[in-house]
Protein backbone atom coordinates (compact mmCIF):
# COMPACT_ATOMS: atom_id res chain seq x y z
CA UNK A 1 0.00 0.00 0.00
CA UNK A 2 1.29 3.46 -0.88
CA UNK A 3 2.22 5.41 2.29
CA UNK A 4 0.30 8.52 3.21
CA UNK A 5 1.97 11.71 1.99
CA UNK A 6 2.70 12.87 5.55
CA UNK A 7 4.52 9.58 6.25
CA UNK A 8 6.66 9.79 3.13
CA UNK A 9 7.19 13.52 3.58
CA UNK A 10 8.29 13.25 7.22
CA UNK A 11 10.72 10.39 6.54
CA UNK A 12 12.16 12.18 3.52
CA UNK A 13 12.60 15.47 5.37
CA UNK A 14 14.07 13.78 8.43
CA UNK A 15 16.86 12.55 6.18
CA UNK A 16 17.05 15.95 4.53
CA UNK A 17 17.57 17.49 7.99
CA UNK A 18 20.51 15.16 8.55
CA UNK A 19 22.07 16.14 5.22
CA UNK A 20 21.66 19.82 6.08
CA UNK A 21 23.34 19.24 9.43
CA UNK A 22 26.44 17.79 7.73
CA UNK A 23 26.69 21.05 5.80
CA UNK A 24 26.24 23.02 9.04
CA UNK A 25 29.01 21.02 10.74
CA UNK A 26 31.36 21.81 7.87
CA UNK A 27 30.34 25.48 8.18
CA UNK A 28 31.10 25.50 11.92
CA UNK A 29 34.56 24.02 11.35
CA UNK A 30 35.37 26.48 8.59
CA UNK A 31 34.01 29.52 10.46
CA UNK A 32 35.92 28.54 13.60
CA UNK A 33 39.17 28.18 11.68
CA UNK A 34 38.75 31.50 9.85
CA UNK A 35 37.66 33.45 12.96
CA UNK A 36 40.43 32.05 15.16
CA UNK A 37 43.41 31.69 12.81
CA UNK A 38 42.81 34.45 10.28
CA UNK A 39 40.72 37.07 12.08
CA UNK A 40 42.19 36.32 15.54
CA UNK A 41 38.77 36.67 17.17
CA UNK A 42 38.67 35.98 20.96
CA UNK A 43 36.68 32.74 20.72
CA UNK A 44 37.15 29.38 22.43
CA UNK A 45 38.46 27.39 19.49
CA UNK A 46 38.77 23.95 21.19
CA UNK A 47 35.25 24.23 22.60
CA UNK A 48 33.81 25.07 19.17
CA UNK A 49 35.56 22.09 17.61
CA UNK A 50 34.19 19.93 20.42
CA UNK A 51 30.66 21.17 19.72
CA UNK A 52 31.13 20.30 16.03
CA UNK A 53 32.22 16.80 17.08
CA UNK A 54 29.12 16.39 19.23
CA UNK A 55 26.96 17.53 16.29
CA UNK A 56 28.61 14.98 14.02
CA UNK A 57 28.20 12.20 16.60
CA UNK A 58 24.47 12.59 17.17
CA UNK A 59 23.87 13.29 13.47
CA UNK A 60 25.46 9.94 12.62
CA UNK A 61 23.43 8.26 15.36
CA UNK A 62 20.15 9.64 14.02
CA UNK A 63 21.12 8.59 10.50
CA UNK A 64 21.64 5.00 11.63
CA UNK A 65 18.34 4.99 13.51
CA UNK A 66 16.40 6.30 10.49
CA UNK A 67 17.99 3.73 8.20
CA UNK A 68 16.90 0.95 10.54
CA UNK A 69 13.37 2.33 10.72
CA UNK A 70 13.04 2.74 6.95
CA UNK A 71 9.82 4.07 5.47
CA UNK A 72 7.12 4.58 8.15
CA UNK A 73 4.14 2.43 7.22
CA UNK A 74 2.14 2.54 10.46
CA UNK A 75 1.26 5.06 13.12
CA UNK A 76 3.75 3.69 15.65
CA UNK A 77 6.71 4.05 13.30
CA UNK A 78 5.48 7.44 12.15
CA UNK A 79 5.35 8.63 15.78
CA UNK A 80 8.92 7.41 16.29
CA UNK A 81 10.18 9.34 13.27
CA UNK A 82 8.23 12.40 14.44
CA UNK A 83 9.91 12.25 17.85
CA UNK A 84 13.31 11.85 16.23
CA UNK A 85 12.74 14.99 14.15
CA UNK A 86 11.55 16.95 17.20
CA UNK A 87 14.55 15.78 19.25
CA UNK A 88 16.95 16.73 16.46
CA UNK A 89 15.59 20.27 16.30
CA UNK A 90 15.75 20.67 20.09
CA UNK A 91 19.35 19.42 20.18
CA UNK A 92 20.24 21.76 17.31
CA UNK A 93 18.89 24.72 19.27
CA UNK A 94 20.97 23.68 22.29
CA UNK A 95 24.12 23.27 20.16
CA UNK A 96 23.54 26.66 18.49
CA UNK A 97 23.26 28.31 21.90
CA UNK A 98 26.49 26.68 23.05
CA UNK A 99 28.21 27.76 19.82
CA UNK A 100 27.04 31.32 20.37
CA UNK A 101 28.28 31.27 23.96
CA UNK A 102 31.80 30.30 22.91
CA UNK A 103 31.85 32.86 20.09
CA UNK A 104 30.53 36.13 21.51
CA UNK A 105 27.14 35.33 22.96
CA UNK A 106 24.52 37.99 22.29
CA UNK A 107 27.11 40.00 20.35
CA UNK A 108 27.44 37.27 17.73
CA UNK A 109 25.48 38.20 14.58
CA UNK A 110 24.77 34.49 14.03
CA UNK A 111 22.01 34.72 16.64
CA UNK A 112 19.80 35.19 13.57
CA UNK A 113 20.37 31.50 12.80
CA UNK A 114 17.65 30.71 15.32
CA UNK A 115 15.28 31.85 12.56
CA UNK A 116 16.38 29.01 10.25
CA UNK A 117 15.57 26.46 12.94
CA UNK A 118 12.13 27.96 13.41
CA UNK A 119 11.44 27.67 9.68
CA UNK A 120 12.54 24.02 9.74
CA UNK A 121 10.38 23.32 12.79
CA UNK A 122 7.35 24.93 11.14
CA UNK A 123 7.82 22.76 8.04
CA UNK A 124 8.35 19.46 9.84
CA UNK A 125 6.30 19.79 13.02
CA UNK A 126 2.80 20.85 14.00
CA UNK A 127 2.08 24.49 14.83
CA UNK A 128 1.99 24.04 18.59
CA UNK A 129 5.21 22.00 18.51
CA UNK A 130 6.84 24.80 16.51
CA UNK A 131 5.81 27.32 19.17
CA UNK A 132 7.33 25.04 21.82
CA UNK A 133 10.59 25.00 19.85
CA UNK A 134 10.48 28.79 19.62
CA UNK A 135 9.93 29.01 23.38
CA UNK A 136 12.88 26.65 23.92
CA UNK A 137 15.07 28.84 21.70
CA UNK A 138 14.10 32.01 23.59
CA UNK A 139 14.64 30.28 26.95
CA UNK A 140 18.11 29.07 25.94
CA UNK A 141 19.04 32.53 24.67
CA UNK A 142 17.81 34.26 27.84
CA UNK A 143 19.58 31.70 30.03
CA UNK A 144 22.86 32.25 28.18
CA UNK A 145 22.58 36.03 28.50
CA UNK A 146 21.74 35.89 32.23
CA UNK A 147 24.56 33.48 33.01
CA UNK A 148 27.08 35.61 31.12
CA UNK A 149 25.79 38.94 32.44
CA UNK A 150 26.01 37.77 36.04
CA UNK A 151 29.47 36.33 35.55
CA UNK A 152 28.40 32.75 36.25
CA UNK A 153 29.93 31.66 32.96
CA UNK A 154 32.64 33.40 31.00
CA UNK A 155 31.66 35.82 28.24
CA UNK A 156 33.84 35.79 25.13
CA UNK A 157 33.57 39.43 24.15
CA UNK A 158 33.88 40.14 20.43
CA UNK A 159 33.89 43.94 20.93
CA UNK A 160 36.30 46.15 22.85
CA UNK A 161 33.46 47.33 25.05
CA UNK A 162 32.56 45.52 28.24
CA UNK A 163 29.60 43.20 28.05
CA UNK A 164 27.89 45.05 30.91
CA UNK A 165 29.35 48.46 30.08
CA UNK A 166 27.60 51.53 28.75
CA UNK A 167 27.15 50.10 25.27
CA UNK A 168 25.78 46.77 26.47
CA UNK A 169 23.45 48.00 29.18
CA UNK A 170 20.73 45.84 30.62
CA UNK A 171 18.10 47.65 28.57
CA UNK A 172 20.08 47.12 25.38
CA UNK A 173 20.48 43.40 26.06
CA UNK A 174 16.81 43.03 26.98
CA UNK A 175 15.75 44.85 23.81
CA UNK A 176 17.98 42.67 21.65
CA UNK A 177 16.60 39.49 23.22
CA UNK A 178 13.05 40.81 22.82
CA UNK A 179 13.60 41.52 19.12
CA UNK A 180 14.99 38.03 18.56
CA UNK A 181 12.14 36.43 20.50
CA UNK A 182 9.39 38.30 18.65
CA UNK A 183 11.11 37.51 15.35
CA UNK A 184 11.14 33.80 16.17
CA UNK A 185 7.46 33.70 17.11
CA UNK A 186 6.52 35.72 14.04
CA UNK A 187 8.49 33.39 11.79
CA UNK A 188 6.80 30.36 13.37
CA UNK A 189 3.37 31.91 12.85
CA UNK A 190 4.00 32.81 9.20
CA UNK A 191 5.91 29.68 8.19
CA UNK A 192 3.56 27.45 10.18
CA UNK A 193 0.49 28.90 8.48
CA UNK A 194 1.98 28.36 5.03
CA UNK A 195 3.18 24.86 5.91
CA UNK A 196 -0.27 23.90 7.25
CA UNK A 197 -1.95 25.05 4.06
CA UNK A 198 0.53 23.11 1.94
CA UNK A 199 0.08 19.97 4.04
CA UNK A 200 -3.70 20.20 3.71
CA UNK A 201 -3.43 20.67 -0.05
CA UNK A 202 -1.02 17.76 -0.37
CA UNK A 203 -3.37 15.53 1.64
CA UNK A 204 -6.30 16.57 -0.58
CA UNK A 205 -4.30 15.88 -3.74
CA UNK A 206 -3.28 12.46 -2.39
CA UNK A 207 -6.89 11.54 -1.61
CA UNK A 208 -8.00 12.75 -5.05
CA UNK A 209 -5.23 10.70 -6.68
CA UNK A 210 -6.32 7.58 -4.79
CA UNK A 211 -9.91 8.11 -5.92
CA UNK A 212 -8.80 8.60 -9.52
CA UNK A 213 -6.76 5.39 -9.42
CA UNK A 214 -9.73 3.49 -8.01
CA UNK A 215 -12.05 4.90 -10.67
CA UNK A 216 -9.49 4.14 -13.36
CA UNK A 217 -9.25 0.54 -12.13
CA UNK A 218 -13.05 0.21 -12.13
CA UNK A 219 -13.12 1.58 -15.67
CA UNK A 220 -10.45 -0.87 -16.82
CA UNK A 221 -12.27 -3.78 -15.21
CA UNK A 222 -15.50 -2.72 -16.90
CA UNK A 223 -13.76 -2.36 -20.27
CA UNK A 224 -12.15 -5.78 -19.82
CA UNK A 225 -15.50 -7.46 -19.07
CA UNK A 226 -17.34 -5.74 -21.91
CA UNK A 227 -14.51 -6.29 -24.39
CA UNK A 228 -14.27 -9.95 -23.45
CA UNK A 229 -18.02 -10.37 -24.05
CA UNK A 230 -17.78 -8.54 -27.38
CA UNK A 231 -14.87 -10.77 -28.38
CA UNK A 232 -16.99 -13.85 -27.75
CA UNK A 233 -19.90 -12.55 -29.83
CA UNK A 234 -17.56 -11.53 -32.63
CA UNK A 235 -15.98 -14.97 -32.66
CA UNK A 236 -19.46 -16.47 -33.10
CA UNK A 237 -20.30 -14.04 -35.92
CA UNK A 238 -16.95 -14.75 -37.59
CA UNK A 239 -17.57 -18.51 -37.43
CA UNK A 240 -20.98 -18.12 -39.04
CA UNK A 241 -19.59 -15.91 -41.79
CA UNK A 242 -16.79 -18.38 -42.48
CA UNK A 243 -19.37 -21.13 -42.97
CA UNK A 244 -21.26 -18.97 -45.46
CA UNK A 245 -18.08 -17.72 -47.20
CA UNK A 246 -16.78 -21.28 -47.62
CA UNK A 247 -20.12 -22.14 -49.26
CA UNK A 248 -20.68 -24.97 -46.80
CA UNK A 249 -24.41 -24.21 -46.80
CA UNK A 250 -24.57 -23.84 -50.56
CA UNK A 251 -23.05 -21.83 -53.41
CA UNK A 252 -23.03 -18.03 -53.48
CA UNK A 253 -23.40 -15.80 -56.48
CA UNK A 254 -20.84 -13.09 -57.11
CA UNK A 255 -22.90 -10.35 -55.45
CA UNK A 256 -23.52 -12.46 -52.34
CA UNK A 257 -19.85 -13.45 -52.12
CA UNK A 258 -18.82 -9.79 -52.35
CA UNK A 259 -21.03 -8.75 -49.43
CA UNK A 260 -19.99 -11.70 -47.28
CA UNK A 261 -16.31 -10.85 -47.95
CA UNK A 262 -16.94 -7.24 -46.93
CA UNK A 263 -18.59 -8.43 -43.72
CA UNK A 264 -15.69 -10.78 -43.01
CA UNK A 265 -13.14 -8.00 -43.50
CA UNK A 266 -15.04 -5.74 -41.13
CA UNK A 267 -15.37 -8.47 -38.53
CA UNK A 268 -11.65 -9.31 -38.76
CA UNK A 269 -10.78 -5.63 -38.32
CA UNK A 270 -13.07 -5.41 -35.32
CA UNK A 271 -11.64 -8.61 -33.83
CA UNK A 272 -8.12 -7.17 -34.13
CA UNK A 273 -9.25 -3.98 -32.44
CA UNK A 274 -10.98 -5.85 -29.60
CA UNK A 275 -7.94 -8.06 -29.04
CA UNK A 276 -5.64 -5.03 -28.88
CA UNK A 277 -8.00 -3.23 -26.49
CA UNK A 278 -8.29 -6.30 -24.32
CA UNK A 279 -4.52 -6.73 -24.28
CA UNK A 280 -3.98 -3.10 -23.28
CA UNK A 281 -6.60 -3.36 -20.53
CA UNK A 282 -5.05 -6.54 -19.13
CA UNK A 283 -1.65 -4.85 -19.05
CA UNK A 284 -3.09 -1.93 -17.10
CA UNK A 285 -4.88 -4.24 -14.65
CA UNK A 286 -2.08 -6.77 -14.15
CA UNK A 287 -0.46 -6.43 -10.72
CA UNK A 288 2.82 -8.00 -11.83
CA UNK A 289 4.81 -9.57 -14.64
CA UNK A 290 6.56 -12.91 -14.47
CA UNK A 291 10.21 -11.94 -14.79
CA UNK A 292 13.29 -13.99 -15.55
CA UNK A 293 16.61 -13.86 -17.34
CA UNK A 294 16.15 -14.24 -21.10
CA UNK A 295 18.05 -13.91 -24.35
CA UNK A 296 17.31 -10.56 -25.95
CA UNK A 297 18.88 -11.80 -29.18
CA UNK A 298 16.35 -14.64 -29.32
CA UNK A 299 13.44 -12.32 -28.56
CA UNK A 300 14.47 -9.92 -31.34
CA UNK A 301 14.94 -12.83 -33.75
CA UNK A 302 11.42 -14.10 -32.99
CA UNK A 303 9.96 -10.65 -33.59
CA UNK A 304 11.85 -10.38 -36.88
CA UNK A 305 10.60 -13.78 -38.01
CA UNK A 306 7.03 -12.67 -37.32
CA UNK A 307 7.47 -9.51 -39.41
CA UNK A 308 9.33 -11.13 -42.33
CA UNK A 309 6.29 -12.44 -44.26
CA UNK A 310 4.70 -8.99 -44.47
CA UNK A 311 8.06 -7.43 -45.34
CA UNK A 312 8.59 -9.93 -48.17
CA UNK A 313 5.21 -9.09 -49.69
CA UNK A 314 6.26 -5.43 -49.95
CA UNK A 315 9.88 -6.30 -50.85
CA UNK A 316 11.10 -4.41 -47.78
CA UNK A 317 14.69 -5.11 -46.72
CA UNK A 318 15.00 -6.12 -43.06
CA UNK A 319 18.45 -5.61 -41.51
CA UNK A 320 19.76 -6.28 -38.01
CA UNK A 321 22.72 -5.10 -35.97
CA UNK A 322 22.74 -6.83 -32.59
CA UNK A 323 25.62 -6.26 -30.18
CA UNK A 324 26.62 -9.61 -28.64
CA UNK A 325 26.99 -7.94 -25.21
CA UNK A 326 23.26 -7.20 -25.06
CA UNK A 327 22.12 -10.83 -24.93
CA UNK A 328 21.08 -11.27 -21.29
CA UNK A 329 18.23 -9.20 -19.92
CA UNK A 330 15.92 -9.39 -16.91
CA UNK A 331 12.20 -9.03 -17.60
CA UNK A 332 9.21 -10.61 -19.26
CA UNK A 333 10.39 -12.01 -22.59
CA UNK A 334 6.86 -12.41 -24.00
CA UNK A 335 6.00 -8.79 -23.33
CA UNK A 336 9.31 -7.50 -24.75
CA UNK A 337 8.81 -9.61 -27.88
CA UNK A 338 5.29 -8.22 -28.28
CA UNK A 339 6.60 -4.66 -27.91
CA UNK A 340 9.33 -5.15 -30.54
CA UNK A 341 6.93 -6.93 -32.88
CA UNK A 342 4.46 -4.03 -32.63
CA UNK A 343 7.21 -1.59 -33.60
CA UNK A 344 8.34 -3.80 -36.51
CA UNK A 345 4.79 -4.33 -37.82
CA UNK A 346 4.21 -0.57 -37.74
CA UNK A 347 7.48 0.04 -39.55
CA UNK A 348 6.65 -2.48 -42.29
CA UNK A 349 3.07 -1.26 -42.58
CA UNK A 350 3.99 2.38 -43.17
CA UNK A 351 7.10 1.84 -45.29
CA UNK A 352 6.58 1.93 -49.09
CA UNK A 353 7.54 -1.03 -51.23
CA UNK A 354 11.28 -1.73 -51.62
CA UNK A 355 11.98 0.35 -48.52
CA UNK A 356 14.11 -0.64 -45.53
CA UNK A 357 13.51 -1.44 -41.88
CA UNK A 358 16.42 -1.89 -39.47
CA UNK A 359 16.54 -3.13 -35.90
CA UNK A 360 19.59 -2.42 -33.77
CA UNK A 361 20.50 -3.37 -30.20
CA UNK A 362 23.48 -2.07 -28.26
CA UNK A 363 24.77 -1.44 -24.77
CA UNK A 364 24.36 2.02 -23.24
CA UNK A 365 25.51 3.27 -19.80
CA UNK A 366 22.07 2.85 -18.22
CA UNK A 367 20.95 -0.36 -19.93
CA UNK A 368 20.24 -1.75 -23.38
CA UNK A 369 19.14 0.35 -26.36
CA UNK A 370 16.83 -1.11 -29.00
CA UNK A 371 16.16 0.91 -32.15
CA UNK A 372 13.62 0.20 -34.88
CA UNK A 373 14.20 2.49 -37.87
CA UNK A 374 12.38 2.64 -41.18
CA UNK A 375 12.33 4.65 -44.41
CA UNK A 376 8.57 5.04 -44.27
CA UNK A 377 6.10 7.91 -44.47
CA UNK A 378 7.22 9.46 -41.18
CA UNK A 379 5.05 11.31 -38.68
CA UNK A 380 4.08 15.00 -38.87
CA UNK A 381 6.14 17.01 -36.37
CA UNK A 382 3.08 18.51 -34.68
CA UNK A 383 1.69 15.02 -34.02
CA UNK A 384 4.82 13.45 -32.50
CA UNK A 385 3.86 14.24 -28.85
CA UNK A 386 0.66 12.20 -29.27
CA UNK A 387 1.91 8.99 -30.91
CA UNK A 388 1.87 6.94 -27.68
CA UNK A 389 -1.63 7.98 -26.69
CA UNK A 390 -4.37 5.38 -26.82
CA UNK A 391 -6.38 5.34 -30.08
CA UNK A 392 -4.22 8.06 -31.67
CA UNK A 393 -3.21 7.63 -35.29
CA UNK A 394 -1.17 10.08 -37.36
CA UNK A 395 -3.09 11.90 -40.07
CA UNK A 396 -0.96 10.49 -42.91
CA UNK A 397 -1.27 6.96 -41.45
CA UNK A 398 -5.06 7.18 -41.58
CA UNK A 399 -4.88 7.92 -45.31
CA UNK A 400 -2.92 4.72 -45.93
CA UNK A 401 -4.96 2.44 -43.67
CA UNK A 402 -8.35 3.54 -42.43
CA UNK A 403 -8.97 0.67 -40.01
CA UNK A 404 -5.97 0.78 -37.67
CA UNK A 405 -6.62 0.49 -33.93
CA UNK A 406 -4.24 3.18 -32.66
CA UNK A 407 -3.33 0.91 -29.74
CA UNK A 408 -0.05 -0.73 -30.83
CA UNK A 409 2.25 2.07 -29.70
CA UNK A 410 0.29 2.56 -26.49
CA UNK A 411 0.76 -1.12 -25.66
CA UNK A 412 4.48 -0.79 -26.45
CA UNK A 413 4.77 2.20 -24.09
CA UNK A 414 2.96 0.34 -21.29
CA UNK A 415 5.31 -2.64 -21.62
CA UNK A 416 8.43 -0.46 -21.66
CA UNK A 417 7.33 1.52 -18.61
CA UNK A 418 6.54 -1.69 -16.73
CA UNK A 419 10.19 -2.60 -17.22
CA UNK A 420 11.32 0.79 -15.84
CA UNK A 421 12.44 1.75 -19.34
CA UNK A 422 11.65 4.61 -21.66
CA UNK A 423 10.60 4.86 -25.29
CA UNK A 424 11.09 7.83 -27.62
CA UNK A 425 10.42 8.58 -31.25
CA UNK A 426 12.31 10.60 -33.84
CA UNK A 427 10.63 11.13 -37.20
CA UNK A 428 10.58 13.30 -40.29
CA UNK A 429 7.59 13.22 -42.53
CA UNK A 430 8.42 11.60 -45.85
CA UNK A 431 11.84 10.39 -44.67
CA UNK A 432 11.25 7.78 -41.97
CA UNK A 433 10.84 7.09 -38.27
CA UNK A 434 13.07 5.71 -35.52
CA UNK A 435 11.70 4.36 -32.25
CA UNK A 436 14.27 4.05 -29.46
CA UNK A 437 13.72 1.89 -26.38
CA UNK A 438 16.03 1.92 -23.36
CA UNK A 439 15.64 -1.04 -21.01
CA UNK A 440 17.58 -1.45 -17.75
CA UNK A 441 19.53 -4.68 -17.44
CA UNK A 442 18.87 -5.50 -13.79
CA UNK A 443 15.63 -4.08 -12.41
CA UNK A 444 12.46 -5.51 -10.95
CA UNK A 445 9.21 -4.94 -12.82
CA UNK A 446 6.69 -2.33 -11.72
CA UNK A 447 4.17 -3.98 -9.42
CA UNK A 448 1.43 -1.38 -9.86
CA UNK A 449 -0.36 -0.67 -13.12
CA UNK A 450 1.13 2.27 -14.98
CA UNK A 451 -0.83 5.42 -15.52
Amino acid sequence: MEPLPRNARLARRARWLIRIRWVAIAGVLMATFVASRLLHAPINEPALYAVAAVLAAYNAAFLIILKRIGQPEDQKTLTTVHRIVSTQISLDLLMLTILLHFSGGIENPFTTYFVFHMVIASILLSKWESYLQATLAVALLVLMVLLEANGWIHHYCLQHNSFVGSHYSGWFIAARVAVIATTLYTVVYMAGSIATQLRNQEEAYWQANIQLKEKDKVKDEYVARVTHDIKGHLAAVQSCLEVVQNETLGPLNQRQHEFVSRAMNRVQTLVSFVRALLRLTYIRLASSYEIQQFSLRQVLTNALNAAEPKAEIKKIRLTTALDHTTDNLLGNSTAIEEMVANLLFNAVKYTPEEGAVAIRASDVPDGVKIEVADTGIGIPTAELPHVFQEFFRASNARKIERDGTGLGLSIARQIVERHHGRITVDSRQGEGTTFTVILPKQRTIVMEPTE
